[in-house]
């Protein structure tokens, strides 16, 4: 004999044989259900939207350039896992528990208990969410019950976010400004040397001002050479001495002129060597100190490593939970529940409960 085939019309007939315990489980489930979501507290959350920078532009041997340099968001994927690994990191979260005495909220024990910290812990990553969004930003929300805790939460996460991920290369940035200081102390001895060198070879040579000598000395020379040929033309030997000791003092080094010839030949080359050396390492003094002052200036004044588009501010309405549904959803499952139990309860009744045919003999 075959089978009765069954079918989801054919299950009124045994819902309603069985109405009442259906309707009794539908209804405890109801009130329960109505409880229970009455009970769970209210949820908030909190949501900030930021961008990484560009380490790079953020960097003092980067960002001191003759152009200038920009704040550059960056939406390269290194930077954002960088970012989102030390959110989601156990520093930070410990940071956060402590500071604001997530233990005593959350109500798990007392800091210092390695079961407490634990659960203070898993609380904190279970109300956490750092996400990249489709938009190369990275989405940061904290829920808890306090909406105002969940705003201050997730503002000083990012705060912490962007002090960690500035330690990473405050070490590089420190060794990079100690470069641009031993180079600013480098150039400005040789500057000092190269100046007392000039000041030197001045008093030596007597060349104050190289083109104001070559004029003196080609106008006296010139000058006293003509005068010295018209007298001894004339016949004046007095005067012939005379110039001829002032032509000497003018060409030669032992004539007794500070300014000579001589000595102003000797010195030019040397002059002009220390005068290109010195304006060099002055243009290099200026550029060196101008470096070292604007990378010490970027490093003391903390760039941020962070482009905040959206503070986190505190949620208007709840996040969760959704008391209708959960009250919709109880009776719905228990309803469908039911209907399978009693249906297997009826197969059960009529696979074993139906008395087995009598057997006939020929």
């Amino acid at each position: 004999m075959s089978a009765r085939p069954y079918s989801l019309l054919g299950l009124w007939p045994i819902v309603n044989r069985w109405k009442y315990l259906v309707l009794g489980a539908v209804s405890l489930a109801a009130v329960v259900s109505v409880v229970v979501a009455l009970l769970l507290p209210n949820i908030f959350k909190s949501t900030a939207v930021f961008y990484p920078t560009n380490p790079e532009s953020t960097d003092p041997d980067r960002f001191v350039t003759p152009e200038g340099n920009k704040l550059e968001l960056s939406g390269r994927t290194e930077d954002l896992d960088r970012v989102i690994t030390i959110g989601n990191s156990q520093p930070v979260a410990e940071h956060i528990i402590r500071k604001f005495r997530l233990h005593e909220h959350y109500k798990v024990g007392t800091p210092g208990d390695e079961l407490a910290d634990q659960a203070a812990l898993d609380e904190f990553n279970g109300n956490l969410s750092i996400v990249h969004s489709d938009r190369d930003a990275i989405e940061l929300t904290f829920q808890d019950k306090d909406k105002h805790l969940a705003a201050r939460v997730a503002n000083e996460l990012v705060s912490v976010i962007d002090s960690f991920n500035q330690q990473l290369t405050g070490d590089n940035r420190r060794r990079v400004l100690e470069l641009y200081r031993d180079r600013y102390k480098f150039v400005q001895q040789e500057y000092d040397k190269t100046r007392l060198a000039l000041l030197d070879g001045r008093r030596y040579y007597g060349i104050h001002g190289l083109e104001m000598e070559s004029r003196y000395l080609a106008k006296e020379i010139i000058e006293t050479e003509a005068a010295l040929r018209k007298a001894e033309g004339a016949g004046d030997a007095g005067k012939v001495a005379g110039l001829r000791r002032a032509l000497r003092g003018l060409t030669r080094a032992d004539g007794g002129n500070t300014v000579n010839l001589e000595r102003y030949v000797q010195g030019t080359d040397s002059m002009n060597t220390l005068y290109a050396r010195f304006n060099d390492l002055q243009t290099r003094l200026i550029n060196a100190r101008s470096a070292y002052e604007n990378a010490n200036l970027a490093l003391k004044g903390r760039i941020s490593s962070l482009y905040v588009v959206q503070k986190a501010y505190p949620a208007a309405r709840k996040a969760k939970p959704v008391r209708w549904l959960i009250v919709v959803s109880s009776v719905v499952v228990t309803f469908a529940l039911s209907v399978i139990v009693i249906t297997l309860l009826e197969l059960y009744r009529r696979q074993f409960g139906r008395p087995a045919p009598a057997v006939q003999h020929a």
